[in-house]
């Protein structure tokens, strides 16, 4: 009997999901009704062709484009029937983001770039949140480090560690070894795949490289604006030995 996911078990949800770009002639199907749940604690990687849509889909599911038609949800709140302002303040206190570019501001310690998010939103730190991600993250002594002091792959879990600080139901990866080299990758998958285990985050990293999805719990593939796979990943990774550091 196959299981059926229950809709309070999922950080996202899709209903019948389409997104056209264009009109007429010219018109471009990207999403052609795309129905998944990404589900709490888990780590999704989608991964397709150019134009199979797959960054299309996490654009609209965590509310940087808007739909066509159908419905996205964050656990139980419907982001297509939200006005700009209360989708901006949905994204900021419930959604993370992590970008192939760090987006770090450059004056700006790691600490401050970290704590960013809680100063907009005009919140107090939780320290023992701050300590927790800091030290899955390996961050611990390079806090007081401006971006220009990090490597690349310094700089890239400082932006992670930016996107767990408001604690959010969902962070969204863009390709985000994109701009690291293989060294730097293979650590930030490690510490992504570690806040699942160890923080209970729920990731969607869109991705083109299959080492990548490798250490997803669960691998969508889209081709052609639709779901053609959707598999648990029995062989996904746990942290790295030391010795592969």
């Amino acid at each position: 009997m196959t299981a059926i996911t229950q809709p309070q078990l999922a950080a996202v949800r899709t209903v019948h999901l389409r997104k056209i770009y264009g009109s007429g002639e010219t018109a471009v199907t990207a999403l052609d009704d795309v129905s998944v749940d990404f589900r709490r604690g888990e780590f999704t990687a989608i991964m397709g062709p150019s134009g199979s849509g797959k960054s299309t889909l996490m654009h609209c599911a965590a509310g940087l484009d808007e739909a066509t038609s159908g419905e996205v949800f964050i656990g139980e709140v419907e982001l297509t029937a939200l006005n700009d302002t209360s989708l901006t303040l949905l994204r900021r206190e419930r959604v993370g983001f992590v970008f192939q570019s760090f987006n770090l501001l450059p004056t700006m310690t790691a600490r401050q770039n970290i704590l960013l998010p809680l100063k907009l939103a005009r919140n107090q730190p939780d320290q023992k949140w701050f300590d927790t991600v800091v030290r899955v993250l390996g961050l611990g002594d390079r806090l007081a480090h401006r971006p220009s002091e990090l490597s690349g792959g310094q700089q890239q879990r400082v932006a992670v560690a930016r996107a767990l600080i408001t604690r959010p139901e969902v962070i969204f990866a863009d390709e985000p070894t994109g701009a690291l080299d293989s060294t730097a990758s293979r650590e930030l998958l490690d510490f992504l795949s570690r806040s699942v285990s160890e923080l209970g985050q729920t990731i969607v990293m869109v991705t083109h490289d299959p080492r990548a999805a490798g250490y997803a719990d669960r691998v969508l593939q889209l081709a052609d604006g639709r779901i053609v796979s959707d598999e648990l990943n029995h062989s996904s990774r746990g942290p790295l030995e030391a010795g592969e550091r």
